[in-house]
C-alpha cells in the first residue's frame, strides 16, 4: 500500500479575483512547502471523479446548483464575500471530485492517507446557499459519495478550521450517519457552533461544537482533542475520519487570533491520524478550507503532510510571540458537562 496521495486543482487560478485573500497563491504556496520536503514530485495525483447528480443533489438543492452554476457564467458574487469567475462552476465541481477521489482511495486502503488541496474551498457552503468564499462543501460530497456509493455506515468529519463550519454542520444537522465535529474561534465568522448545537432528531448527539475566544493557541488545540475529540470518537465509533483543515488557525493569519503554531497543527494531525490506526484501520484523508497568510500556509502545508507520512519536520515559524489565553477551558469544563466526559 503506498503511504501517501494528492489532489492538486489543476486551473484553479482561473478562480480568482483581483485583492481577494481566497487567492490561488493558497494552494501553490503549498505545493512549494511539500517540493522542500520531498512530498511532491514522487507522490500519486488523482484525478477528479466526476460526480453523479444523485451524490451532488443529496448535498446541495437543485435550485442553488443552478444559481451558482448561472452566477458563475456571468462571473457574479453570490454576496459580498463569495465571487465567482467564468470558469469557478468547473471548478468547484473539479474541487468536489478531487475531494471524492482522495476519500475513496484512503476508504479502499489503495493509499494510507491522502491530501486534497480542494479549491474553491467548501465548509461554508450549506444546502441551499455558498458563502464564507465557499461554493460546493467538498468534504460534504466525499462523505455522500462514500455512504452512498461505498457502503460506509458511520463517518466522522473533524473540522479544525479558524471558522466553524456552518454549512457542513447544515447539510448532516439531522443525520446520525456522519457526524460533525468543529474546534473554532468564537465569537467570530459566521457566528454559528455553539456548545449547545448538537444536531436534531436522528442527528442529536452527532454534532459537537467546540467554540473557543482567539488567543487559545496550541495547547487549546491539543487538550479539546485528546479530552474532548478523541472520547467522542471512540464513543461513535466512526470507519473514516474526513478533516477540514484550515491553516487559518495559525497565528500569522490576518483574519483570526487563535494563535495556534505549525507544530500544533502536526501535533493535531498525528494525534488524529495515531488515533485512526486503533480504530479504523488507519483511514484519514485532509481537505483544504481556509488559510490566507502565505508564510503560514507554507509551513501548515508541510505540518499535515509530514504528521499524515510520520516524517521529521521543523517548523521555520516557531510559536506565537503574544502569549496565549486560558479562557478557552471554560469550553473544556462545559463541553465535559454536555457530554458527560
Amino acid at each position: 500500500m503506498d503511504p501517501f496521495v494528492l489532489y492538486y486543482p489543476d486551473n484553479h487560478q482561473n478562480h480568482q479575483l483581483q485583492g481577494h485573500p481566497e487567492s490561488p497563491d493558497r494552494v501553490e504556496v503549498i505545493k512549494k512547502g511539500l517540493m522542500e520536503v520531498n512530498l511532491w514530485e514522487s507522490i500519486p495525483k488523482l484525478d477528479p471523479y466526476i460526480i453523479s447528480d444523485e451524490i451532488i443533489n443529496a448535498v446541495h438543492d437543485s435550485g442553488y446548483l443552478n444559481i451558482l452554476k448561472q452566477a458563475s457564467s456571468q462571473s457574479q458574487m453570490l454576496d459580498l464575500d463569495t465571487y465567482t469567475t467564468k470558469e469557478s462552476w468547473q471548478l468547484a465541481i473539479n474541487a468536489a471530485g478531487g475531494a471524492v477521489a482522495v476519500a475513496e482511495a484512503v476508504w479502499n486502503r489503495d493509499y494510507q492517507t491522502g491530501f486534497a488541496l480542494t479549491r474553491p474551498p467548501g465548509h461554508h457552503a450549506t444546502r441551499s446557499r455558498g458563502m464564507g468564499f465557499c461554493l460546493i462543501n467538498n468534504v460534504a460530497v466525499a462523505a455522500e459519495y462514500l455512504r452512498q456509493t461505498m457502503g460506509a455506515k458511520t463517518i466522522s468529519i473533524i473540522d479544525i478550521d479558524l471558522h466553524h463550519g456552518n454549512g457542513t454542520q447544515d447539510i448532516f444537522w439531522y443525520r446520525s450517519d456522519v457526524s460533525y465535529l468543529s474546534v473554532h474561534q468564537a465569537p467570530f465568522y459566521p457566528g454559528t457552533g455553539g456548545l449547545t448545537e448538537i444536531g436534531e432528531g436522528e442527528g442529536k448527539g452527532y454534532t459537537l461544537n467546540l467554540p473557543i475566544p482567539g488567543s487559545s493557541g496550541d495547547l487549546a488545540f491539543q487538550t479539546l482533542l485528546t479530552e474532548i475529540v478523541l472520547p467522542y470518537l471512540n464513543r461513535i465509533k466512526p470507519e473514516i475520519l474526513l478533516i477540514s483543515f484550515g491553516f487559518d488557525t495559525h497565528w500569522k493569519d490576518p483574519l483570526g487570533s487563535m494563535l495556534v503554531s505549525a507544530s500544533g497543527i502536526n501535533r493535531a494531525i498525528r494525534t488524529l491520524a495515531d488515533w485512526t490506526e486503533s480504530n479504523c484501520n488507519g483511514r484519514i484523508a485532509i481537505f483544504l478550507e481556509g488559510g490566507y497568510d502565505l508564510e503560514a500556509g507554507h509551513a501548515c502545508g508541510q505540518a499535515v503532510a509530514t504528521a499524515l507520512v510520520n516524517q521529521d519536520w521543523e517548523d521555520s515559524l516557531g510559536l506565537a510571540p503574544s502569549p496565549e489565553g486560558d479562557a478557552w477551558q471554560y469550553t473544556l469544563i462545559d463541553a465535559k458537562r454536555i457530554w458527560e466526559f
